[in-house]
């Protein structure tokens, strides 16, 4: 078994058309630009998912297909391909992960279309129909890792540094309630263009920069290459050990392109990582490394949510409910109820979709749990130290 037997390409199928035969899914990714780095995994993530599928049967007797998208272009581009694909008829759902300017794009041209599942953090915000959301939104994400580190650190004196566009907006806004909550201050915002086009030596002004307000730690909503290439800068100044950082985007696949971390003042608030040790992280580990081999790319946080994206799509699929305005009620009702307490799952339980729960359910690893973790840099690793 291979992951490439999944992969269409998306002009071979516009010629072709539509098959009932096969469940086609668009796999929108960052295979370009500055989030390129973290597309092959994502892309063999949801290889593994579709082939575990196929080899279990199919999804009700239907092959699943995947047709990348490469989502690092720009928005309206990544739409007009995504909506081309949708009315051909050649593709039945969508999931995938990339910045929110594209994803905000790709709702407004596939909401009452087809289902469209988005699986990394997000900026928060109402959805169109059929949009389904898996990440968190940044208060939700961000917000006890400020809080975590901000008490046990005595941190009082913070900066906000992100690319510019609506994830980074949305996290300065959320970040900046936390810091006030802590009774601390913002004392240096910046939102700088995306991409970065002045490189390391931008970057080195912005350290200087951030040295002179007398920060104690750093939120970065950087993402991709520049929050790569700000770590590197930032780990050859003198701040690096004795500022502390915290990102809602730094994975493996960043970690290493920076060149990894010994700071100790480096950490991660993300969904999941790596080498957390967890069981269920670490079946997904072996079965990733029994279809690609022991040289695979990273399964970082990105790559376990198109994984998981991909058999909530398939669930959607043999319950019946892959239409958008049905979808997304079962969706948000099955993930409300996925990883609530015991008095809740019973009290939400008889409106999940049946079909969607059982069928989910029936996925090897199951419905992914909610909630994250904070992880600290420890070389080229990202160590998990608390659950948030």
């Amino acid at each position: 078994m291979h992951g490439s037997a999944v992969v269409k390409d998306s002009m071979e199928l516009l010629v072709a058309g539509p098959d009932g035969a096969a469940l086609r899914v668009g796999l929108l990714l960052p295979l370009s630009g500055p989030l390129g780095l973290t597309g092959p995994s994502g892309l063999s993530a949801a290889c593994l998912a579709a082939s575990e599928v196929n080899a279990g049967g199919g999804a009700a007797g239907r092959g699943v297909e995947l047709v990348p998208v490469d989502a690092g272009r720009a928005p309206e581009a990544v739409a007009a391909e995504a909506r081309l694909l949708a009315d051909a008829g050649v593709v039945e759902a969508f999931v995938g992960f990339h910045t929110s300017d594209v994803h905000r794009a790709l709702d407004a041209v596939l909401a009452g279309r087809v289902p469209y599942v988005f699986t990394p953090p997000h900026e928060g915000g109402l959805r169109g129909e059929g949009v389904v959301l898996l990440g968190d939104e940044p208060t939700r994400q961000l917000g006890p890792a400020v809080r975590w580190l901000g008490e046990r650190l005595r941190l009082r004196r913070w900066a906000l540094i992100g690319n510019d566009y609506i994830w980074p907006r949305s996290v300065h806004r959320a970040a900046s309630r936390a810091v006030r909550s802590l009774g601390a201050v913002v004392v240096m915002e910046r939102l700088v263009p995306f991409p970065w086009a002045a490189g390391e030596a931008g970057f080195e002004r912005l350290v200087d920069e951030l040295g002179r307000t007398g920060a104690e730690a750093v939120l970065l909503s950087l993402v991709g290459r520049d929050l790569a290439v700000f770590n590197r800068v930032f780990s050859a100044s003198r701040l690096s050990s004795r500022v502390v950082r915290l990102s809602g985007a730094l994975e493996e696949n960043v970690l290493l392109a920076g060149g990894g971390d010994d700071s100790g003042e480096l950490y991660s608030a993300m969904r999941s990582f790596a080498g957390q040790g967890d069981d269920r992280r670490i079946a997904l580990a072996e079965r990733h490394r029994a279809v690609f081999g022991p040289d695979c790319p990273v399964l970082d946080a990105y790559a376990e949510g198109c994984y998981d994206g991909v058999h909530l799509l398939v669930a959607l699929a043999v319950a019946g409910v892959l239409d958008a305005r049905r979808a997304k009620a079962a969706s948000a009702r099955l993930l409300a109820g996925a990883d609530a307490g015991a008095g809740t799952r019973a009290a939400a339980g008889a409106g999940i979709e049946a079909g969607v729960r059982r069928a989910w359910a029936c996925a090897p690893l199951g419905v992914p749990r909610s909630g994250g973790y904070l992880a600290r840099a420890d070389g080229l690793d990202l160590t998990v130290i608390t659950r948030l």
